[in-house]
């Protein structure tokens, strides 16, 4: 093991005093929510799952997950009411969230705990819900990973927090942390496993059981040892996968502790950006709104169909879309959707291809709604075999396309509500503002976390 990664263990790895602090809470949290289930007179058993039980967190870093497991006999709506029901009387600053049925967040003095109801069942085909298997894999770890190996888990999920790839929900797209050590159980080693991540390809199938496997359109596939017909990578995206590559072929390269600890982002003044953005040929339209009082899980993939939605849309009128980004600014609670455009505005006219000059039946018709058309510059005329006309746009300029047509796409359905209400389109100089700094140096910058 390198001596950086040495380094990064011990900074990561729970001392015995804080182990010892971490399973003192737990019984506590384990106390009290055994009182509130004989209270209710519920048949049911607690378990503690996850890194906690599986002894892979990481010091002043972990979140403690329970269990509540019903017999199947019980109805869904049920054991969501009874597990928010117990949790709300013991964590404070609840929020509820949702898998299958809902389920519970807040804090035990300063720890964030998940309290989930789940159905008791000994393997994945008895499962009547998705999360029923996490105490399966749970178990599975416990059984199959080495005590040598907790340390490579630990250095593996480090790694991705540093790379900003760690956690399977919606806000990061990245690695789970039982993907983590199943692929630490795979690979054997943290180490093994940089090595060969430079030869992932997309579609890489990884297995820890021999047999046949169903086939899943993402980027990486490490089919479940605890339930074959499910893919544990299925919330990483493509962008998160390339970047774990990318940084894995790097750390080769030349280790640093900043692959495990990156150094902040220090934001550039607003003179900066500027300077940096007028050496670009393009031009950086912005949406702002507020943001709707809803989770997270539902928020991020709504602002990524927004930012799709949008782009299409504008492609579709032949605008010219670079790229497309979205900030939340905690601060005031709104949010900001950044698309970087080419700076010209489009012609006035734009030539609109019609069918094949073969299609005598088609051809007419799209003579007989055009040649009068208050649109119509020039033509109908043929070219390539085809008929064509030359028309005049609706918009020339992004921000008055925007304006007029916003409302009208499908963003998703808690932003349609809100950007229906109040939205403002804004150009750069509104979107160079002190709560934007650390966007635009992130954004702008072409260093790597690890290059800070």
């Amino acid at each position: 093991m390198k001596q950086i990664e040495k380094k990064v263990l011990k900074k990561i790895t729970p001392t015995v005093e804080y182990r010892e602090k971490i399973k003192k809470v737990v019984k506590e949290l384990e106390d009290k929510i055994k009182k509130e289930t004989k209270k209710r007179k519920l048949p049911v058993d607690i378990i503690v799952v996850g890194s906690i039980a599986k002894d892979t967190y990481l010091m002043n870093n972990m979140d403690i997950d329970f269990f509540i497991c019903f017999p199947t006999n019980f109805k869904k709506e049920k054991i969501a009411k009874k597990a928010i029901s117990i949790g709300n009387i013991i964590l404070k600053d609840t929020e509820e969230s949702y898998a299958e049925h809902p389920y519970l967040r807040g804090y035990y003095k300063e720890y964030y705990v998940e309290l989930v109801p789940c159905y008791k069942i000994e393997k994945s085909s008895q499962k009547l819900s998705a999360v029923d298997r996490t105490p399966l894999h749970t178990e599975y770890v416990k059984k199959h990973l080495k005590k040598t190996q907790k340390k490579d888990v630990r250095l593996l999920k480090q790694f991705l927090r540093g790379i900003n790839c760690y956690g399977a929900e919606a806000q990061i797209q990245g690695f789970s942390g039982y993907l983590c050590e199943i692929l630490i159980l795979y690979y054997g080693s943290f180490k093994k496993l940089i090595e060969e991540a430079k030869n992932w390809k997309q579609g890489i199938k990884l297995f820890l059981k021999k047999g046949e496997f169903a086939d899943f359109d993402t980027p990486l596939i490490f089919i479940d040892p605890v339930d074959s017909e499910r893919n544990v990578a299925s919330a990483l995206s493509k962008k998160k996968f390339d970047f774990f590559i990318k940084a894995s072929k790097n750390y080769q390269k030349k280790s640093d502790t900043t692959f495990f600890f990156p150094n902040p982002i220090k934001p550039w003044t607003i003179q900066k950006i500027k300077n940096k953005i007028k050496k670009q040929d393009c031009k950086y339209i912005g949406i702002k709104f507020k943001e709707p009082d809803i989770i997270d899980e539902n928020l991020y993939p709504q602002l990524r169909k927004a930012e799709s939605s949008i782009k299409q849309a504008c492609e579709k009128k032949d605008f010219k879309i670079y790229d497309a980004q979205f900030f939340i600014d905690k601060k005031i609670n709104e949010i900001f959707i950044i698309i970087k455009t080419a700076k010209k505005k489009l012609a006035e006219t734009k030539i609109h291809q019609g069918p094949p000059i073969k299609l005598i039946d088609n051809v007419n018709q799209f003579k007989k709604k055009w040649v009068n058309n208050k649109k119509l510059v020039k033509g109908p005329f043929e070219k390539n075999k085809r008929i064509h006309v030359e028309i005049k746009r609706n918009y020339r300029d992004i921000k008055n396309f925007l304006e007029k047509n916003l409302t009208n796409l499908s963003l998703g359905k808690h932003l349609d509500k809100k950007i229906t209400k109040n939205y403002e389109i804004i150009e750069l100089e509104k979107l160079l503002n002190e709560n934007l700094r650390i966007f635009w140096t992130d954004y702008l910058d072409e260093k790597d976390p690890w290059e800070r």
